[in-house]
């Protein structure tokens, strides 16, 4: 099998090896659909890949372009479908979800748009419901350690500081861990 294999032009290897290089539109357009069959990607991202991969930029800005015009890449959609994602599976606030959109090339106009899609009363809500999972575990620590650590919580997943300290100092109001007189001490929003 292998012998009629070399007898008809080698083998599969060999047949690629001596097929011409892709030219560079060609090689762009493959790295782009090969980066976009994965996971969405933004339009900065695709570029920056092209990049390093030393594709011309005139070349790259104009397969962009086509694969925009067509509808493959749609950085509001990208923007919108992150901003829900990322609220509701990790419970990031706008905050955070702007500065990952940022960080991924998104414009600052698209960024605005999408996370305008949360309204603060269902941020607030995630991260009562944050505070509320992670409750349970700081039990048995003093009062201001809970605090801390619940409003670190929040604060990395950019919550506001006014916002994370009422939504802590009410959860352990609710479970009795607030002295009375004591909420005047904690700053509100």
């Amino acid at each position: 099998m292998a012998r009629r294999s070399q007898e008809r032009g080698g083998s599969s290897e060999s047949r690629a090896s001596q097929e011409p290089p892709l030219d560079p539109e060609e090689q762009a357009r493959a790295l782009c659909l090969r980066l976009l069959t994965g996971t969405p990607r933004t339009r900065r991202q695709l570029a920056d890949a092209m990049r390093k991969r030393e594709i011309p930029d005139e070349i790259a800005e104009h397969v962009l372009e086509r694969f925009q015009d067509v509808g493959l890449i749609d950085d509001q959609a990208f923007a919108n479908a992150w901003v829900e994602s990322r609220h509701r599976g990790r419970g990031l606030a706008r905050r955070a979800l702007a500065q990952e959109l940022r960080h991924r090339g998104v414009d600052a106009e698209l960024v605005t748009e999408a996370v305008q899609l949360l309204d603060a009363e269902q941020e607030e809500e995630t991260a009562r419901e944050l505070v509320r999972r992670r409750l349970p575990g700081t039990r048995g620590l003093d009062r201001d350690k809970r605090l801390r650590r619940l409003a670190g919580m929040l604060a990395r997943k950019g919550y506001s500081e006014g916002l994370a300290l009422r939504v802590v100092r009410d959860a352990l109001t609710e479970e009795g861990d607030m002295r009375e007189g004591e909420e005047e001490l904690w700053p509100h929003e």
